[in-house]
């Protein structure tokens, strides 16, 4: 083919590298929202089992528990955004190569820059995107669930009335049995022992109800019986009533938030070497996007035997052995023995050092110093 052909004409218009884009960019999404998917399922399964566990224990209450889900999704996505990228590049490249898709784009003129430019039209929006999550909406959702853990722990004493069952609230100074538990949650036949005040006191009452009042929360009894005394004394005080509260003592506990609930600007404005540690690690996400995006480009060349995950288990071992220099790097950076920016700037440069050697090892040095050469006319 000449290099005045149509074809090249058509190249240099740049329509078919437009067509390249919307290829690979559609492919991209999809394959990068199924693993996305996949990874976060089967890390938030393994995750889930803990977060019942908080409302087994009564730290968490059923009716928050969805949303506390929720929030921990949100953030696991967010920190399995870098991994994501890099296996959907992988992965689409790869089938691209095993399906001789690559050869026949080389052979209309997209060379590497045409690939390089295809994914950095998708990857840049993500690396914006991930910036905006990993330093906002991350540390939001921890504090939202730790503000709902707090909220929780306030009232968990209300939550471990079910029927049947005697519970003990108030560090053992009160004991409530409920024989039925309606659908409307009105208590039946309800027995209570309540030490709270120095007294002791037994009450029974037909039925009952849960009431939230300004200075706390009170079991309401219906229709009832109080016995007032101490065992073995004769001195008594049986009284009916027709309504009759106790009141639930309010647990206090302070709302204590982690490094990965605290908002990036005050972590910034902090200057300690923790909370700027903290801070490179939520920037850690959007950069780990756009490094391993430049290096899974070379790293899915495969031979047409090697089929679409040839590289996969390679690229595994990369990826493991950048998130342990990052979180060496993050330790010694705490620990005061490596410095700040330059030792959280060195995982990144040996990515990227990474990516180019591969990129030399495929094309040479020679392709190196022509595109070099072009670049500076």
């Amino acid at each position: 083919m000449s290099i005045d052909s149509p074809a090249r004409n058509k190249l240099k218009s740049g329509s078919i590298l437009r067509i390249v884009d919307k290829m690979i960019i559609q492919d991209f999404l999809k394959t990068m929202a199924a693993v996305l998917s996949a990874i976060v399922i089967i890390i938030v399964s393994r995750n889930f089992i803990s977060i019942l566990k908080l409302a087994i224990n009564g730290q968490l209450a059923k009716d928050t528990l969805m949303h506390y889900f929720t929030l921990k999704v949100i953030v696991v996505s967010i920190n399995l955004l870098p991994v994501s990228t890099f296996i959907a590049i992988l992965m689409i490249l790869g089938r691209m190569y095993r399906d001789q898709e690559m050869t026949a784009l080389a052979a209309a003129g997209v060379g590497l820059g045409g690939i390089y430019r295809a994914i950095f039209l998708i990857i840049f929006p993500i690396f914006l995107i991930s910036g905006a999550c990993a330093l906002f909406s991350a540390p939001w959702a921890e504090a939202q669930m730790k503000l709902l853990i707090h909220k929780d722990a306030q009232t968990a004493d209300l939550r471990g009335i079910s029927a049947g069952r005697f519970s003990e609230y108030s560090h053992g100074d009160l004991v409530v049995y409920v024989e039925k538990i309606s659908t409307d949650k009105r208590l039946e036949g309800i027995f209570v022992q309540d030490r709270q005040h120095g007294k002791l006191s037994v009450v029974n009452a037909s039925s009952g109800y849960i009431k939230d009042l300004e200075d706390g929360s009170y079991i309401v009894l219906n229709e009832g019986e109080r016995v007032q005394g101490n065992p073995g004394n004769a001195n008594l005080v049986i009284e009916k009533f027709a309504e009759y509260a106790v009141r639930i003592e309010k647990k206090t506990s302070t709302l204590q938030l982690d490094l990965e609930a605290v908002e990036s600007i005050p972590l910034w404005i902090s200057g300690r070497t923790v909370d700027i540690a903290e801070l490179q690690r939520r920037i850690s996400i959007p950069l780990g996007i756009i490094v391993l995006a430049f290096l899974a480009v070379p790293l899915a060349k495969l031979s047409p035997r090697s089929g679409i995950y040839g590289n996969i288990f390679l690229a595994f071992i990369i990826y493991f052995s950048y998130e342990n220099l990052r979180k060496v790097a993050h330790s010694w950076i705490v620990t005061n023995k490596l410095m700040l920016w330059p030792g959280f700037a060195t995982v990144y440069i040996f990515l990227l050092a990474t990516g180019v050697f591969l990129i030399i090892r495929l094309y040479g040095w020679r392709w190196l110093l022509l595109i070099l050469k072009k670049q500076a006319q």
